[in-house]
């Protein structure tokens, strides 16, 4: 028994060592903050490039996209994934860059694709806050602080996740063990389609928002292969004046070369887009 502890000790130091070390240079290859967390769903195995990273929240930006469209088609906020909402002639902008996508009728699927904030905050009002307030807990995401005043909680305010948190979520929602209908699981599932080929899917979600002068970028979700699905959620973070032009790029470069490192022999494929839409 002892040695077979000691064996597992040995693989538990090894996998820590790899993923701290190992992978850490690919952060700072391009003088960047932050960490990616991955779950081996089969073999039920975590590697932190940086555990304590990893267990600290913060606001979720547009990856709550992703709860935020089975909130929207469960509790009926649009009648389906292809109803459209008017665009209401506002020009918007997100960081002080204007997005053409955003400025024009919209429904969830390309709301989503295009991470159309006015579309999921017109949603937010249709649902409503309390019913947020009651199903969050629920669904075990995030903080729970819903003290924001605007609408957009999940870009603003005190609401908060971690990357082991995102990972617990999507598990769940892979699952389908989350308390929406499966029809409402299953379809949200097939809008986060990124990237379909012969040896994986991608399923996933950016986002970017800023809070105290800190940018703070995600790109979480799942890669399905014909032998393991691994869930990932990175997140960088950097001083807003530093405009560190790898910035957008790395949140997906750096999980993808992560996850070819970890599961080379599977040939994971490489999304096609990777200047996906914050």
């Amino acid at each position: 028994m002892m040695k077979n502890l000691l064996i597992l000790l040995g693989i538990a130091w090894a996998l820590n060592s790899f993923g701290q070390a190992g992978f850490q240079q690919h952060f700072d290859s391009l003088a960047l903050k932050g960490s990616t967390t991955i779950y081996q769903y089969k073999t039920k195995k975590w590697l932190f490039t940086n555990k304590q990273d990893a267990e600290m929240p913060t606001l979720p930006a547009s990856t709550f996209k992703i709860p935020n469209s089975l909130f929207a088609l469960d509790y009926k906020a649009v009648h389906d994934e292809n109803e459209v909402i008017k665009w209401d002639g506002t020009r918007r902008s997100h960081l002080g860059t204007v997005i053409e996508a955003w400025n024009k009728d919209t429904d969830l699927t390309s709301a989503y694709k295009n991470s159309t904030i006015w579309f999921y905050e017109e949603v937010a009002k249709r649902v409503g806050r309390e019913r947020y307030r009651e199903v969050l807990p629920q669904l075990k995401y995030g903080n729970g602080n819903l003290s924001q005043v605007g609408t957009d909680f999940w870009n603003y305010g005190a609401f908060a996740i971690t990357p082991i948190n995102q990972i617990e979520f999507l598990v769940k929602l892979y699952e389908n063990k989350l308390p929406f209908s499966q029809k409402t699981m299953e379809k949200v599932k097939q809008i986060m389609v990124s990237e379909k080929t012969s040896t994986g899917i991608y399923r996933d979600k950016t986002g970017w928002t800023r809070r105290d002068g800190v940018d703070i970028g995600w790109y979480v979700g799942y890669v399905e292969t014909q032998d393991e699905v691994y869930f990932f959620a990175t997140r960088l973070q950097q001083d807003a004046h530093d405009a560190n032009p790898h910035f957008s790029k790395a949140r997906k470069s750096i999980t993808q070369r992560i996850l070819h490192e970890l599961a080379a022999k599977e040939r994971l494929p490489v999304p096609v887009n990777v200047l996906a839409p914050k």
